[in-house]
């Protein structure tokens, strides 16, 4: 793993690309209401007990990683777009988007409250958290 010095991301090549901009977490929630907030924090204390894992502020989302970024959290205005990657198709019907994405799939889940943080939500989050440490 590769820690980029100026915006202290870490990425699975060394100087790989990528939208450089220090960003502390907070700053992405700022006009956020509390129940995203608090949906946020949900997965977040739940990801972060899986590990390796990191997590860092891009330009406009929150990225976990842990080989490589496994999970990008975009704070919209009314809702949390969880994306996720898996190499199978998967079936849930808390997923929102499914869309290819090279060799593998891009999963999207959306969340408004924290009560939509399931046991289903968190066993998709895990399938993309293990395709990501293969």
């Amino acid at each position: 793993m590769w820690t980029c010095p100026r915006c202290e991301r870490k990425f699975k090549t060394t100087n790989q690309s990528h939208s450089c901009e220090k960003k502390d977490i907070g700053e992405l929630f700022l006009d956020s209401s509390d129940e995203l907030v608090l949906a946020f924090d949900t997965i977040m204390t739940n990801v972060m007990e899986w590990q390796p894992n990191s997590v860092g502020a891009a330009k406009h989302a929150v990225v976990f990683t842990n080989k490589k970024a496994w999970l990008i959290i975009k704070p919209m205005s009314k809702e949390l777009d969880v994306k996720f990657y898996h190499s199978e198709q998967l079936e849930s019907d808390e997923l929102k988007k499914v869309a290819p994405f090279g060799k593998k799939f891009a999963y999207h889940i959306r969340i408004k409250h924290e009560f939509e943080v399931t046991n289903e939500v968190m066993r998709l989050l895990k399938l993309g958290f293990d395709f990501a440490m293969e």
